[in-house]
């Protein structure tokens, strides 16, 4: 797939206010600073869509753009939540957790993982939170330029080693980096493919 056009349509936090849910729908997560925004940018061709930041917790709303005219892409807040208030950041449960339960047009949900750090507690906890509520996601393992061709693999392997003590299978995996422009070709590919899965049917 080719994103030819990436237009932004709206910032909100409240569900009920996320565009009409007509459109096949690909979200992004991950824990604050793992990439989302360079990933996102990298993916849409367009350096300046999704408002990157060195400081962690900079996305706090839904953001919403449509791609190619024809399917939504999402950028989600982190589910780190970095360094605020206890009311914020139980807000921003709140809200992320609504978006990922009730969004009816959800098709599949990217959780981003820095592939440089090992499986920590949030991330296993967020993704069995997902498996128990049936919700598909794949995991996109960021900044593989980080990282030798060795220290890579070691990485991911010691990754899913840890995933396979909660789960039965993996989910899909891809490997990227913003930097080098990797992965997104696979990532963009598997979203085309699920399209016309869900168009056919």
């Amino acid at each position: 797939m080719q994103i030819k056009t990436a237009e932004f349509l709206m910032s909100n936090t409240d569900l009920k206010k996320c565009p009409e849910a007509n459109l096949n729908e690909y979200a992004f997560i991950g824990r604050s600073n793992v990439g989302k925004s360079s990933l996102i940018n990298m993916l849409t061709n367009n350096s300046g869509l999704a408002k990157t930041s060195s400081t962690p917790g900079k996305t706090q709303h839904l953001n919403h753009f449509l791609i190619n005219k024809s399917w939504y892409l999402v950028d989600l807040p982190g589910y780190g939540y970095a360094k605020m208030p206890k009311t914020l950041r139980a807000k921003f449960k709140s809200m992320i957790e609504s978006y990922i339960l009730k969004r009816t047009n959800l098709v599949a949900l990217f959780v981003l993982i820095d592939c440089r750090h090992p499986a920590q507690k949030i991330d296993i906890e967020f993704l069995n939170w997902l498996g128990n509520n049936a919700v598909p996601f794949s995991l996109v393992f960021t900044k593989s330029d980080k990282l030798g061709v060795n220290s890579l693999s070691k990485s991911i392997d010691e990754y899913k080693l840890e995933l396979l003590k909660y789960w039965e299978t993996l989910p899909q995996i891809f490997v990227s980096s913003s930097v080098k422009v990797i992965g997104k070709e696979e990532i963009l590919d598997y979203i085309s493919e699920l399209n016309k899965i869900i168009d056919a049917g």
